[in-house]
């Protein structure tokens, strides 16, 4: 639990660090406080100089310029996609680093703990399945330390363990949702603003003019592509993360049913 734990923090810390540029990216045209002289390759240009940000510059060296250019562009709906994508992003990555530590090899597993129980070593086998992982030894374990109480209790036992186990395999679930489901609904937000203000250039001008609306339409589609390009990957890794837990959960029932038949018939 320690070293899941930790490889939590380890993510989420990275995570922040590694998008944090991105996040407090500023125009340049603001930043009067830092200047970077920026010397050309040739002598042709060997003076040019141009102002930057200290963060913009640092964004754009991680980020690349592109997505940092889309964040200003877009306007303030995309700071609080750009939190929301963080926050997705790394609830994903630890659901799947707890997942993937959760997983064992229940062939291993059940070799050596059925052996066990037809011998009627209860004691031995819980002891084993306490020192293995995951949540599939957690319900033998759970199981097997009643086992000497009869087949009510070991099976009552086991269904208990198992629904605890399933609630902890499904936490970190609604998070992922909520922002998947969030994502395109700023995007619409976004869409909905940039419009507004293409119509308000258009009152003002008093005449329809591609140039007068370019802006308004602009931030309109960085906010969608914006909303979509954090929902789906998200979805995408949502639906990975199901597929490991209906494993798990398989795992789980085939570990219980071969105890309980095991004891059954060895009783």
């Amino acid at each position: 639990m320690k070293k899941n734990l930790l490889l939590t923090l380890i993510v989420i810390f990275s995570m922040n660090i590694f998008l944090s540029a991105a996040l407090f990216a500023q125009d340049a045209e603001t930043a009067t406080d830092t200047t970077q002289v920026v010397e050309a390759a040739t002598n042709v240009e060997a003076d040019e100089a141009v102002q930057k940000s200290g963060l913009e510059y640092y964004a754009r060296k991680v980020a690349g310029s592109y997505l940092v250019d889309l964040m200003i562009d877009g306007g303030w709906v995309m700071w609080p996609m750009l939190i929301l994508a963080i926050w997705g992003v790394a609830i994903c990555i630890w659901k799947l680093v707890q997942l993937s530590y959760a997983k064992i090899n229940l062939n291993n597993f059940l070799t050596t703990i059925i052996p066990l129980i037809e011998q009627k070593k209860y004691k031995e086998a819980a002891e084993y399945s306490q020192k293995i992982r995951g949540p599939v030894a957690k319900v033998a374990h759970a199981g097997l330390l009643k086992a000497d109480k009869g087949t009510e209790q070991l099976e009552t036992a086991i269904e208990n363990s198992s629904t605890v186990e399933m609630a902890f395999l499904e936490k970190g679930f609604i998070h992922i949702n909520t922002t998947i489901n969030l994502a395109p609904m700023f995007g619409f937000f976004g869409t909905i603003l940039g419009m507004i203000e293409a119509f308000d250039a258009i009152a003002k001008a008093g005449e329809v003019d591609p140039t007068i609306v370019a802006d308004g339409i602009k931030v309109a589609l960085i906010t969608t592509l914006a909303g979509l390009a954090i929902a789906i990957p998200v979805q995408f890794i949502n639906n990975v993360l199901l597929t490991m837990v209906d494993g798990l959960v398989i795992d789980m029932q085939r570990v219980a049913d071969k105890i309980v038949e095991t004891y059954v018939e060895k009783k």
